[in-house]
């Protein structure tokens, strides 16, 4: 009875784990990230996303809900330029389960159960890149990177992009290291 209560909990933490964002950053150490105020999207960078234009607005109003939160304003002369990249990539699950006892994965035969299941589903594995541009050296100062599941429900798009934004954007600007 043990092992029927522990395989509840295991599916829970494999569904749970599959809901979060994977985020990394890197960024210019030599960069004293204190000096920049202000922003701006670089607009021939988000045109060349592939990505829905729903999608792409969704992406940058996220992002701009996060800067302004960090103190950041939008400006026509910006410190910073902000440029989006996206990635996906399908991923094809295919489990077979003996069913010759009618559950699990039986010993011997029974031949009203011959065969077995075979499941089959399929996700999609997103990242989202976050660049912030040096807007006088035209350099790139920090990116960030988040990767996790996507959705194609569209009430749920949304606060699946939010999340995305604000995990990454957590860790803009960098801790100072002294």
């Amino acid at each position: 009875m043990k092992a029927i209560k522990i395989i509840p909990v295991f599916m829970l933490l494999i569904l749970s784990s599959c809901s979060s964002v994977r985020v990394n950053s890197d960024y210019d150490k030599n960069v004293d990230f204190s000096q920049y105020k202000t922003y701006a999207f670089q607009k021939s960078g988000v045109d060349k996303v592939q990505i829905s234009d729903l999608d792409k607005k969704r992406i940058l109003r996220a992002i701009d809900v996060e800067m302004t939160k960090k103190g950041f304003t939008k400006s026509e002369t910006p410190d910073l330029l902000v440029n989006i990249f996206t990635k996906e990539r399908e991923q094809i699950d295919v489990n077979q389960y003996n069913t010759s006892w009618g559950y699990g994965w039986g010993y011997g035969w029974n031949p009203y159960l011959w065969g077995g299941q075979t499941y089959v589903t399929s996700s999609t594995e997103g990242t989202l890149f976050i660049d912030l541009i040096d807007a006088k050296k035209k350099e790139l100062v920090w990116q960030g990177e988040g990767e996790g599941y996507l959705t194609k429900v569209r009430s749920e798009k949304e606060a699946r992009i939010n999340e995305f934004v604000s995990k990454i954007l957590a860790q803009f600007p960098p801790e100072k290291k002294e």
